[in-house]
């Protein structure tokens, strides 16, 4: 990994200033070291350090660093500058956050520290703007302090830039960010008379009569808001990234968001792709307590990040070790469902995220904390710091991970998927307004479901932005319904030139600033897909109820209905009652599928054994063969190249020993295993492979 003195970081979230107790701070660096730890991220809050204006209180951030530095331990500083101090709430009044209600954020404790000076209104959101020049003026100089202070220390790795990167769904409506939009718009649209005609608002005299939209709905004026604010809240990152970078050139730079750019791309501005395009390493938080523990939510978590990370080194930043009690995602669900994290679920939690590419771990604590509602949560080591058989697995986990023997294998990387997953950011926030005050979420439903179907059918899928296309032979759109010309152009050159595309219902339905466009499918797509428009229907409320079979099998729809009059396409399905509802055609020197409603929104609402079968179907009919095919389907398996070879990753996260004959693909068809990697001595299988309950089986692979 880049910038990284050791094989493989592993480690914790150690320091947040209520916890852990001083008197325990040098004992629980020296178990760190014995166990195999060999980085530690702390919490640098500003609220915590700038006790008054200008006067610094950096005296235990030093004893962390030099506690470090002693047990040959690196030190990741995450910067909070969102963590205010109180003084600066009274200080720039003006400049505190507002909701579209037009009530300010408070300063209040936090519940991931027990320190006060946070909004709690999103993971990375502060109650005060740095939109206020003010407000940056003040956090600049106490970034300035900081990376000045920690310049060349040794226990210095580096810096984690923008906790979670995210903000919250509701803030942003300040004096500061309204004139900030305001030159924003500007910037897009250079005259008011050309911003009127766009937002079809015809009244505007002055830029000071623009207001941001406070109405969620699928109007350009929320497109354009909702751009505005990802684009606000990154310009803020690459600030702090280029303050700390003018004073420490050489040093580290890192960042880590939520792996949730499909449920909250659009409300969060949770844009994995552009926050890893900012940093040498990448990372995510993902904690089964709050996600669930079904096998397709772990592998979402990493998955989409090593997507967003485009090759670059990630890792996973944020990692459960412990238990948690009484939040609202456990309540309700059962014990083993992620509340109290055993010895196998860290090690199945750890080497999935491995398997998935990530390059290394950290638990998001070290030990639990001792104040607050978080009490007692994801701690590997006891409340008083003493290990325990949790910490134990870890420990066993760390030392394997830094073994020079695994050089090779953590050089090796994920092969590329057989299938991208289609991620196009304009449907994501056309649907995001558009079904804003609906219950049903389409756009969400579609893109797991369509993950799911091809995960649990033992297909690698990969996460593909729409601008990456390029690097992929075959997709799968689940939910295309707004494209922009451009975008639509993009996809029609793509299949010209030879890709495969497989897409649901309504492509490109809206085009540039949500328009219907009135030939469908929109952008010259009818040509690519060879069909035209035969009838809609948005009733995504009783999309459930939706029916068709493709290839004379059954499956289930869901979202939308759209089907089709076949123009140079040829039909291989039909909804019930008769209307086309599955064309194939070819376009240039590629291939289309279209069909005509969702079922990755079926599949992902109902789990339907017919919906499976249908997207192993879709995979036979683009003609790609799986990388790696196994008897049991409840198993995983992903192929890892490098230098050193080939890795086969098998992966086992259900609670029961189970057994697979594995076939290889491609080159790899008469590969076999040579060296067993995971577990230690384990023994190197026959035809019939078996892999332990929340297990794993690394295996080095020879004679292709």
């Amino acid at each position: 990994m880049a910038r990284l003195p050791m094989q493989l970081p592993f480690g914790a979230v150690y320091f947040r200033k209520s916890n852990p107790p001083r008197e325990h701070w040098e004992r629980d660096y020296g178990v760190a070291a014995e166990d195999g730890m060999n980085v530690f991220r702390h919490w640098f809050m500003w609220g915590s350090i700038e006790v008054a204006p200008g006067e610094y209180d950096f005296e235990e951030y030093d004893r962390q660093l030099d506690l470090a530095a002693k047990n040959g331990i690196k030190t990741v500083v995450a910067e909070l500058i969102h963590a205010v101090p109180d003084w600066a709430v009274r200080r720039y009044a003006d400049a505190r956050q507002i909701r579209a209600d037009g009530r300010p954020l408070s300063s209040l404790m936090g519940v991931s520290s027990a320190t006060g000076g946070f909004a709690n209104n999103g993971w990375g959101a502060g109650v005060l703007t740095l939109n206020s020049p003010a407000v940056k003026e003040a956090a600049g100089k106490f970034l300035t302090a900081m990376a000045t202070r920690y310049k060349g220390h040794p226990g210095l790795l580096g810096y984690d830039i923008w906790n979670e990167c995210n903000i919250g769904a509701d803030v942003e409506y300040s004096t500061w960010t309204k004139a900030a939009f305001r030159e924003w718009l500007k910037a897009r649209y250079g005259s008011l008379k050309t911003l009127a005609r766009a937002w079809n608002r015809y009244s505007y005299a002055e830029w000071e009569d623009i207001e941001p939209p406070v109405q969620m709905a699928p109007y350009p004026e929320v497109l354009d808001w909702l751009q505005f604010r990802r684009d606000n809240a990154y310009e803020q990152m690459q600030w702090r990234i280029d303050l700390v970078r003018s004073i420490d050139p050489d040093c580290m730079i890192a960042a880590h968001g939520i792996s949730s750019a499909v449920p909250f791309y659009s409300a969060n501005a949770c844009d994995d792709w552009l926050a890893a395009s900012k940093v040498e390493v990448y990372g995510f938080t993902w904690i089964q307590a709050r996600k669930g523990t079904e096998p397709w939510k772990s592998w979402y978590g990493v998955d989409i990040v090593r997507g967003a990370s485009r090759g670059k080194p990630f890792w996973h930043a944020e990692r459960q070790g412990g238990p948690l009690w009484l939040q609202p995602q456990v309540i309700g669900r059962d014990k083993e469902d992620g509340r109290v994290a055993t010895p196998e679920d860290l090690r199945i939690w750890t080497l999935l995220s491995f398997a998935g590419g990530a390059r290394g771990v950290l638990n998001l604590r070290w030990r639990p904390l001792l104040d607050g509602p978080l009490f007692g949560a994801f701690g590997a080591y006891g409340m008083d710091g003493s290990r325990t058989p949790r910490s134990d697995m870890q420990s066993r986990i760390a030392k394997w991970a830094n073994d020079p023997a695994q050089a090779g294998m953590w050089e090796a990387k994920p092969v590329k998927g057989e299938i991208g997953i289609l991620f196009v950011p304009e449907a994501m926030d056309f649907d995001y307004a558009l079904c804003f005050e609906r219950k049903e979420k389409p756009s969400p439903a579609a893109l797991w479901g369509a993950y799911r179907g091809f995960l649990e059918t033992g297909i690698q899928p990969d996460w593909v932005h729409i601008d990456d296309i390029d690097a992929y032979d075959t997709i799968y759109a689940p939910y295309p319904i707004m494209l922009t010309q451009a975008h639509a152009e993009k996809l029609k050159t793509w299949v010209d030139a030879g890709g495969t595309l497989v897409s649901e219902a309504c492509p490109g339905y809206f085009g540039d600033r949500g328009h219907v466009g009135q030939a469908q499918p929109n952008f010259g797509l009818d040509a690519v897909f060879g069909v035209a428009q035969d009838e809609v229907e948005f009733m995504p409320d009783i999309g459930d109820r939706i029916r068709f079979d493709y290839q004379a099998q059954p499956v289930r729809g869901g979202g939308l209905l759209q089907s089709y009059v076949p123009t140079t396409g040829k039909a291989l399905g039909h909804f019930e009652g008769g209307r086309v509802a599955v064309v194939e055609n070819s376009f240039g020197k590629g291939r289309t599928l279209l069909v005509g409603t969702n079922p990755s929104i079926g599949y992902y609402e109902s789990s339907a054994p017919e919906n499976r079968r249908y997207f192993q179907d879709v995979f036979a009919w683009t003609g790609r063969e799986a990388h790696v095919r196994l008897d049991d389907p409840q198993l995983f398996a992903r192929i890892h190249e490098g230098e050193a070879g080939t890795f086969l990753w098998l992966v086992n996260p259900t609670a029961q020993e189970r057994s697979t004959r594995v076939v290889l693909s491609g080159r790899l068809a008469g590969a076999r295993p040579v060296a067993c990697h995971w577990p230690l001595g384990g023994e190197l299988p026959g035809d019939q492979i078996t892999v332990p309950a929340k297990d794993v089986l690394v295996l080095r692979l020879a004679g292709e």
